[in-house]
């Protein structure tokens, strides 16, 4: 049952939604929100706490991307609140925000994956500043540490919205819509359906396994096309490795 305190009769009773809703081909939706992503780089993790049932939310750096960009991968220490979270209820959200108001919200379901090959793949020296080396041999803060894992997000919904319009534009719109109270048109904003994220994986028999790596922490993988890209991911990172191995080869 939805929620309702009013009755706005033909009228949209969200015009905002109604003017910015932006319905692009499969393809465009998709681009766009892994391109967003990207230059987000950390988000907003939202869990269940079993507990209480309250939700809790962290924030997390992107370690990696997987089928096409939509499964997000995440580094985590296995012995985290998060992970008692998830092992009880792995239902997961995903918020990105950038300094423009641009947002992405992604929900799915998460698993915490523990084997050795997976975290070697996605492990990152710097994991050591945030776990320490306990100093008794194995828990070390190093790519066989117990303690790290990998959280993997496969996406079920998304709902984003990004900018159509420049700064002024947009400015301008709302300033508009504060006069005469139409609605502002300042963003795409667009949903992806679980329907929709089954589609774009299924209708492409090539489906790109993209992952992000420290220089230091690559690792090679089989049969990979790697494609380094000169720039800068925050003070810490120096060199961006995209490498996409296409699956099924």
């Amino acid at each position: 049952m939805s929620f309702s305190n009013t009755d706005t009769g033909s009228k949209p009773a969200d015009p905002y939604k109604a003017e910015n809703k932006s319905d692009p081909a499969l393809k465009a939706k998709i681009d766009d929100l892994v391109s967003f992503i990207d230059s987000c780089k950390f988000g907003m993790m939202t869990t269940r706490v079993e507990s209480s049932g309250l939700l809790v939310s962290r924030c997390m750096a992107v370690a990696a991307k997987e089928g096409g960009g939509l499964d997000l991968l995440f580094h985590t220490n296995t012995e985290s609140g998060k992970t008692d979270d998830l092992k009880h209820d792995p239902k997961i959200n995903m918020a990105f925000l950038d300094s423009e108001g641009q947002w992405a919200s992604i929900s799915g379901s998460a698993d915490i994956v523990t084997d050795r090959e997976t975290v070697r793949k996605y492990y990152s020296p710097q994991l050591k500043a945030w776990l320490g080396d306990l100093g008794d041999g194995k828990h070390d803060g190093g790519p066989e540490d117990p303690r790290i894992g990998v959280i993997k997000i496969t996406a079920q919904t998304a709902t984003y919205a990004i900018s159509s319009t420049n700064f002024i534009s947009r400015q301008y719109q709302v300033a508009k819509g504060t006069v005469t109270g139409q609605p502002a048109s300042v963003n795409k904003l667009r949903e992806i359906s679980e329907e929709e994220l089954q589609e774009c994986k299924l209708s492409h028999p090539l489906l790109y396994d993209q992952a992000v790596y420290t220089e230091e922490a690559r690792i090679p993988l089989n049969r990979e096309v790697e494609m380094i890209f000169p720039y800068l991911s925050g003070p810490i990172t120096n060199k961006i490795h995209l490498l996409y191995r296409a699956q099924g080869e």
